[in-house]
């Protein structure tokens, strides 16, 4: 991934007029670890979402694999399962009646046969951790750090070459937290890219090759 002098403002040309996105600047290129750090509303949540198309930029470009995904005939819905988001809240993301078919929606949206989905699910639930009993459970009855693991599970069953993962640890336990380093850890081996946005610098120093930082909007 690739973003050229990305500025987003929001309510432009209004008295609300916030810019949130200031000429940033940022690349990550295959199997690259990066922490993203920086204060409450410097703009790390924005940037994220422009990495796989969630938002556009009042101006800038965005690449991936050298292609700009804004250009007339782009699909949004290959960077979509290509850069995979892990959101703050997990909850967000996982909204069927169970785990299964909570992971198994990215695979089926992407046109997979049944039986193809079905390995998928099994792959990603064994990959981050999880027992398959969870699979016909609901994803509300789940603890903290295991509706994180499905969420990643889920992301993972569409094989994306980048995950993003937005304060993954800010309601895990100790314990929580360590499982899921050792899924982020197996990632990386397997050659993906890795962005993760966290307030703790010693996950940043523990997991990242490098650290990003962004003040008030800038890429500093």
């Amino acid at each position: 991934i690739k973003a050229e002098h990305l500025t987003h403002i929001y309510s432009q040309g209004t008295p609300f007029e916030h810019i949130a996105l200031n000429d940033v600047c940022f690349e990550i290129e295959k199997g690259d670890f990066i922490g993203v750090i920086g204060h409450t509303g410097s703009g790390k949540s924005t940037l994220m979402q422009h990495l796989n198309g969630l938002m556009k930029p009042t101006s800038g470009k965005l690449y991936f694999n050298g292609r700009d995904v804004w250009e007339k005939g782009y699909s949004l819905k290959d960077l979509r399962f290509s850069v995979g988001v892990v959101f703050q809240y997990p909850e967000y993301q996982l909204f069927e009646e169970t785990v299964r078919k909570d992971v198994a929606f990215g695979p089926k949206n992407m046109g997979l046969s049944e039986d193809e989905t079905e390995k998928r699910v099994i792959d990603a639930i064994r990959f981050v951790g999880l027992d398959e009993s969870v699979l016909e459970k609901s994803p509300f009855d789940l603890s903290g750090g295991q509706k994180r693991r499905v969420a990643i599970a889920g992301i993972m069953a569409m094989r994306p070459q980048v995950l993003v993962l937005d304060e993954p640890t800010a309601v895990l336990t100790p314990q929580e937290t360590k499982k899921l380093f050792a899924v982020l850890r197996k990632m990386k081996e397997d050659g993906k890219s890795i962005i993760i946005i966290t307030h703790k610098l010693h996950e940043v120093l523990d997991l990242s090759d490098k650290v990003s930082v962004l003040r008030k909007g800038e890429y500093i």
